[in-house]
């Protein structure tokens, strides 16, 4: 195994580790499922979830990381003790990592296609805000099995060219200048924004918590979305945080760094949402968005129609930096996870990174190939659970291996079976910065363990009734 890298700065370590779970479910699922479950009561209960449930989680694969010096290939190999079977979680760690990369590059070819219509001022432009017509082109558009094969190879073909780089001079230099060049563009947006019409409706449907979903009955369905969400926005679970933990020092404490972490994606989702809801209250007064919209059609039909309606100029300068901005955060969970697939080569085997990442591209290059034939020339085959491929790949991995990876981690960490709570809570407090409360442990020992698989079964059990 070559010698392992560090991080050139902690400025890099948290952008890094922010951008692997800043992605398309921060700005795109978050407002889109924001505003099918009541808006702002939706945003709080969210947050408190992010608290009491994302951030322990994010501790411990961070402790984790960083006591091993090893990503979840490897890691639970070096701490467990003799006889012990933790380390069988290597297998659900890089089966994790690869299916979530097998529908997530297809999704961000999707963002490069439309970020090239606008920039080019496509066919795209030309539909105005016909929603019919633009989803039709958007139908059209994934019909192209050729088209989709391109746009995944050239997402494949960035992520490991960066990764090939090596951690500093590739995924820390160039993720740095992405994910900084994204708070630029989420900044400049939210402003713009805020400009519209429609722009003070929308922030107090987002910002200003209302009671009518509680005297609908609906109270029940938000608390368990918003868990969900903020569970599942982190990408916790897989060890794709836990890599960057192993990267790092014990200069800081990691209780910090987690929060520090989880603000930076909270952030993004969050000004998603501002961005978002003044440009749909302005070109939908009255209107609201249901759950029924909570799909791919609301970003590609409805958005791409607001955009239009801003008129030829305005509408390309604004739709082309919203898909760039939706790229960029796109792109940096793919480098992000690719990093980690990489790391596991590189602890099993005794191959360079140019070599390994040749190897991965084509081996994603047939791994993506159900997700993309699922949405033309396999259209017709549904999933053994029902669903299209990337459906059933998305649930495959958020609603099974995202939560029982988390209770799997959060299990090792904090029981006597396992590293240990003492040893744990030892690696967690290391170096300078906030320290873990004791009661915070206990309840990371007795009651985070139950949520998560209450999740876990609630989730599985929702899917298929």
């Amino acid at each position: 195994m070559e010698q392992r890298e560090k991080f050139g700065s902690r400025l890099g370590f948290l952008l890094i580790s922010a951008g692997c779970a800043i992605g398309l479910g921060n700005v795109y699922r978050f407002p889109i499922i924001t505003g099918a479950y009541g808006g702002a009561l939706f945003v709080l209960i969210y947050l408190a979830f992010l608290l009491v449930l994302g951030i322990p989680v994010m501790c411990c694969e961070l402790a984790v990381g960083r006591a091993s010096q090893r990503s979840i290939a490897s890691s639970f190999e070096v701490m467990e003790r003799p006889g012990q079977k933790w380390h069988l979680m290597k297998y659900l760690g890089i089966v994790g990592n690869y299916m979530l990369m097998m529908f997530y590059t297809v999704i961000a070819g999707w963002m490069l296609i439309y970020f090239w219509q606008f920039l080019s001022g496509g066919e795209v432009m030309n539909y105005g805000a016909d929603t019919a017509a633009l989803g039709t082109f958007f139908g059209g558009t994934l019909g192209k099995p050729w088209l989709l094969i391109l746009t995944t190879a050239i997402i494949v073909l960035i992520g490991f060219a960066v990764c090939s780089l090596g951690l500093q001079k590739g995924v820390e230099r160039i993720t740095k200048v992405m994910m900084l060049a994204l708070f630029a563009l989420i900044l400049g947006l939210a402003i713009y924004a805020f400009t519209m019409d429609g722009a003070a409706e929308g922030l107090k449907f987002y910002l200003v918590p209302s009671v009518e979903p509680i005297k609908q009955g609906r109270l029940g369905e938000i608390v368990t979305a918003a868990m969900g969400q903020a569970f599942f926005t982190l990408s916790v679970g897989i060890g794709s945080i836990a890599i960057f933990g192993s990267y790092i020092d014990k200069k800081r404490s990691l209780l910090g760094e987690a929060i520090t972490i989880t603000g930076l994606d909270t952030f993004v989702a969050v000004s998603a949402g501002l961005i978002i809801f003044p440009a749909f209250f302005t070109f939908n007064p009255g209107g609201t968005i249901g759950a029924e919209q909570a799909g791919a059609g609301f970003l590609f039909t409805t958005l791409a129609g607001i955009f239009n309606s801003m008129g030829p100029v305005a509408g390309r300068i604004i739709g082309t930096l919203f898909f760039l901005f939706l790229l960029f955060a796109a792109l940096s969970t793919v480098i992000a996870v690719f990093e980690n697939i990489m790391s596991f080569w590189l602890e099993l085997t005794k191959l360079n990174r140019m070599t390994i990442a040749l190897i991965n591209v084509g081996l994603f290059l047939v791994l993506t190939l159900p997700a993309i034939f699922g949405c033309n020339i396999w259209s017709g085959i549904v999933g053994v659970i029902g669903k299209d491929f990337i459906d059933m790949e998305d649930f495959v991995v958020s609603n099974v291996l995202l939560p029982l990876g988390s209770l799997l981690y959060v299990l090792f960490c904090t029981t006597r079976w396992g590293w240990g709570r003492k040893s744990f809570t030892e690696e967690l407090n290391a170096g300078e910065g906030l320290k873990m409360p004791r009661w915070i442990t206990y309840y990371m020992t007795y009651a985070l363990p139950v949520i998560i698989a209450f999740l876990l079964v609630y989730s599985i059990v929702n899917f298929f009734v």
